[in-house]
């Protein structure tokens, strides 16, 4: 019998009501561990950011302590080479060539960065409006990136060809406009930073603060564009590097924007306090963003925090690579195209910017120079053997000794069917299981299957024809034999031909199974990270 309905008893009954949440344990339990997971992305996304970070720095530090180092050995070797006899077939190995063009570089482009006035840029932009001067510096972020991605393929196009094996002397002329295009890039990217520095100094010096306040504002918009679209490990992996050399760079950009005001205050250390604010300010808003994006990204993808200690063994496992004896590429190359950080550019921005804020006479300081370089080699040298050592330990942790030393597969028939792409010359072998193909033996590298333009699986990884994938040919008596046959007087009867075209059609059926199993064998699996392309620039689009 139903009671009275009645506005008493409906409150009653809304104020006494009861229900229970193990009814839906398994939604609550994964509601639970999507909190845990936000919590646990600051600490797991800071170690590999601050891994991420000290490998910029090694690439970075390369670039002012080893590189001048290794172009006068080069040079040497050149100069002493009449007296020693031509022993080899090349004049320079390789790695010296690339070294001593990177050399020529740094300093024709730093040669050119003296016509470039800082002072007057600076005035230039100073004297913009607050939304002018966002506007430019949302481009300027975009062109940058847009430069990255394509000049690291101009420093490889050059690299590749003045080292490939040539038949003809005159072969050797096709570097000359390789280089030139190189050197232009450079320079073109060096006054590309140094507006931003510009641009960044004036947000600084500006009295209410607007302008900085629009800028770091911005990097919040980035939530925006990042956080509600889809992403796959592959996808998160770019973004992560993408946010550790952005961060390194804007470091770099504090940095140059400390050394101009310090000078213009004639190095006077109480205005290094009225900086601190503003340079915190800055920092602590990157890292806010990064941790907002990264743990949304990751809640909203069903993606867990121990990702990151994937991705910091697989920079690790190309740093221990790129450390043997032979490797196929120098580790600040391999940076370069990982993380899109191009050092060149930024250091000659920065010798240009201490060369003219720090004066340089007498004897005294010439010696101080010199000392500070010794501590720059030897800022270098403990960063490398710590930054190696603790990549020995990802690598371990991650199970990934063994496939340091995996030699790649000798080509196969199937390599005449690959269409080769353009960075395949220069390819290391991937730490992977699949059987990988290349089409020049002569090249010691074979090149590893590209995840990053595959939305299933690999497309360069092509399997061996199979024999077993068809139907072997009929060797006894079956019952399908009769019906292969041309008719006999003695035609078999008429309920054997339906049992014949069954056996015909679980024969099909089982050789359907047998492809479709080879092919999930032979296909590589899209969420190995380390079979992602390395020569994918950041930026690149993973499907």
């Amino acid at each position: 019998m139903s009671a009275d309905p009645s506005l008493t008893r409906f409150i009653s009954t809304e104020l006494t009501r009861g229900y229970f949440l193990e009814h839906n344990e398994a939604k609550y339990t994964e509601r639970r561990e999507r909190v845990y997971t936000c919590m646990r992305i600051p600490k797991e996304l800071e170690k590999l950011m601050t891994f991420g970070f000290f490998l910029c720095v090694d690439a970075f530090l390369y670039v002012f302590t080893l590189l001048p180092i290794r172009v006068l050995l080069a040079l040497l070797r050149l100069l002493t080479l009449p007296c020693c006899g031509f022993s080899g077939s090349r004049l320079l190995q390789p790695a010296q060539v690339c070294d001593v063009l990177k050399g020529l570089i740094m300093v024709l482009c730093f040669s050119m960065m003296h016509y470039v006035d800082y002072s007057m840029m600076y005035h230039l932009i100073r004297g913009q409006s607050v939304i002018k001067l966002y506007i430019i510096y949302n481009m300027l972020e975009v062109a940058d990136r847009l430069f990255s991605s394509f000049g690291q393929d101009i420093l490889d196009a050059l690299y590749w060809t003045a080292t490939e094996p040539k038949e003809r002397k005159r072969d050797s002329i096709g570097v000359i406009p390789h280089f030139l295009m190189a050197v232009f890039y450079v320079f073109l990217h060096s006054i590309l930073i140094m507006v931003q520095a510009s641009t960044l100094n004036v947000a600084f010096n500006s009295h209410n603060k607007s302008l900085l306040t629009i800028m770091m504002s911005n990097n919040f918009v980035e939530i925006k564009g990042s956080v509600f679209k889809k992403f796959e490990k592959n996808n998160l992996f770019q973004m992560s590097n993408s946010d550790i050399k952005e961060r390194f760079t804007s470091y770099v950009l504090l940095l140059i924007v400390c050394l101009r005001n310090m000078e213009q205050f004639s190095w006077n250390p109480e205005h290094l306090w009225v900086l601190f604010p503003d340079v915190f300010m800055v920092v602590t808003s990157e890292v806010a963003v990064d941790i907002i994006k990264h743990a949304f990204i990751t809640k909203f993808n069903d993606i867990t925090a121990d990702v990151y200690s994937e991705y910091r063994a697989s920079l690790a496992f190309e740093l221990v690579s790129s450390r043997q004896k032979n490797a196929c590429t120098d580790y600040s190359d391999s940076v370069a195209r990982r993380m899109g950080f191009i050092p060149l550019p930024l250091a000659v921005l920065l010798i240009r910017v201490v060369m003219t804020s720090v004066k340089v006479q007498g004897a005294l300081s010439y010696t101080c120079v010199f000392l500070f370089y010794l501590g720059l080699v030897t800022l270098k040298v403990l960063n490398s053997i710590v930054l190696l050592g603790k990549s020995c330990v990802y690598v371990k942790r991650a199970n990934m000794e063994d496939k340091l030393f995996e030699k790649p597969s000798t080509p196969t028939a199937s390599s005449s069917a690959k269409t080769p792409s353009k960075a395949e010359p220069a390819r290391c072998p991937t730490p992977s299981g699949e059987s990988k193909v290349d089409e020049v033996p002569a090249t010691p590298c074979s090149p590893p299957s590209s995840s990053s333009t595959s939305s299933s699986s690999s497309v360069t990884t092509q399997p061996t024809p199979r024999t077993d994938l068809f139907p072997p040919p009929p060797t006894d008596s079956s019952p399908a034999a009769p019906a292969s046959r041309p008719p006999s007087p003695s035609p078999p009867p008429e309920p054997e031909q339906p049992a014949a075209s069954l056996s015909k059609e679980e024969q099909e059926e089982e050789e359907d199974e047998a492809q479709a199993a080879a092919e999930l064998k032979h296909r590589t699996p899209k969420n190995d990270l380390l079979e992602v392309d390395r020569f994918t620039i950041v930026g690149n689009r993973i499907d």
